[in-house]
């Protein structure tokens, strides 16, 4: 795997203009934030929420309950890539927490969490919460973040990246082996740097694997270290929420993270192109990217069937929200893909509703086309003509501001 995706080409920013992308990120770090952290932060600041800090974890179950964060998404990373890895090592990993809008990082003895928060037109805000008890803790704003989530590597956007490293026995990495990972990259190549729990058949991945010895071992034995169910002779898990670092949850951010940032893109080149005239038309790119992975495209298949080992699965998909069938685009698959109907859920998130009414309008009229057969693009042939109708029925059953041309 290259260090970027297939996509990215078309929905890069031009960096021939700077002075224009400087400017947008001036106004990033001018314009108030208004995702869920940014409001659990005006909760605080007014008395109307309090933390609890608590001695095992310190506010971080707290944060979890309020943000309604499942800790069964917990994902254990030891790989130094982090402003607190001065105390990331295998035996003491960042923990990873998140749902469709906020992920959270912990690392015991670390005297910071890091939390990051998608905004519907800045992209992804990124904040602080110190873990000293006080009366009124404070949710931070923290850009300095953006040193490493703003690049290509994000499409050029405040972004976040899940990444896959060949890690040393200290969490050190070896920057030059860093892979960007999604739900297109093959499953040999990722994880590299992660604890991994759950089961995964023959099918290799790199995560579990620390130091050259572990390394070579993995080489030479693919077994090696998979099919992980049990951290307890790696870590002591007794210091994080959940025993372990589930699979099926590590699938789910890897192919979130992108869809993100894709929108996120969409959503500035559609504001840029409409602010400059009444076209939309050099928005298509990015359009057209984001409508591609949404629909799974290039997906890479499993060989065999995957399971984790917490309860994310499950809490994942009574999310919803579901059509009268009880279907969701949230199902699991996990036995030749990952999710049943290949239709990100990413289509209700925050970003996705906010992007301008033009920008949707065509989106959906691509997406119709593409559902009902009338865009015959080999690149869609993978959308078998059961799933076309059931991704229709299911967004028709569950999205309300979908145009009138798709209920005849």
């Amino acid at each position: 795997m290259v260090a970027c995706f297939p996509d990215q080409p078309a929905v890069a920013a031009d960096n021939s203009d700077r002075a224009g992308f400087d400017e947008e990120m001036r106004g990033y770090k001018t314009t108030a934030a208004s995702g869920a952290i940014a409001a659990l932060d005006r909760q605080l600041e007014h008395g109307e929420v309090k933390l609890v800090h608590e001695k095992a974890h310190g506010y971080l179950l707290s944060l979890l309950r309020e943000l309604k964060i499942p800790a069964a998404s917990q994902l254990l990373v030891a790989s130094k890539t982090s402003p607190n890895k001065a105390v990331i090592s295998p035996k003491n990993p960042r923990a990873l927490y998140f749902n469709d809008q906020v992920n959270i990082a912990y690392v015991p003895s670390a005297d910071l969490i890091e939390l990051a928060a998608a905004d519907p037109e800045l992209g992804v805000v990124f904040y602080t919460l110190d873990q000293k008890p006080v009366e009124k803790p404070r949710l931070v704003r923290d850009d300095r973040c953006l040193e490493c989530h703003v690049s290509s590597k994000t499409l050029n956007i405040p972004g976040l990246m899940v990444r896959s490293f060949l890690t040393k026995d200290d969490g050190d990495v070896d920057v030059l082996s860093g892979l960007l990972v999604n739900h297109r990259t093959p499953l040999a190549e990722r994880w590299g740097g992660y604890y991994v729990t759950g089961t995964h058949g023959r099918q290799a991945h790199r995560g579990n694997l620390f130091g050259p010895e572990a390394i070579a071992r993995h080489e030479k034995d693919t077994s090696f270290n998979a099919n992980i169910t049990d951290l307890k002779t790696f870590l002591d898990v007794a210091r994080y929420p959940e025993p372990g670092s589930d699979l099926v949850a590590l699938m789910t951010l890897e192919h979130q993270a992108h869809a993100q940032n894709l929108l996120t893109r969409l959503h500035h080149d559609a504001v840029n192109a409409l602010g400059t005239g009444e076209s939309l038309r050099p928005a298509y790119p990015a359009l057209e990217a984001a409508l591609r992975y949404l629909l799974f495209v290039d997906e890479y298949g499993l060989a065999s069937p995957v399971r984790g080992t917490s309860d994310f699965a499950r809490q994942f998909e009574q999310q919803g929200p579901k059509d009268k069938q009880g279907r969701t685009l949230r199902q699991f698959d996990l036995k030749t893909r990952l999710f049943k109907f290949p239709c990100s859920y990413m289509i209700y998130s925050p970003t996705f509703e906010a992007l301008p009414a033009p920008a949707r309008k065509h989106f959906y009229r691509r997406l119709l086309d593409i559902l009902d057969g009338e865009d015959p693009s080999p690149e869609f042939a993978s959308l078998t003509p059961e799933s076309r109708r059931a991704i229709r029925e299911i967004l028709v059953g569950t999205k309300l501001d979908l145009p009138a041309d798709w209920r005849l």
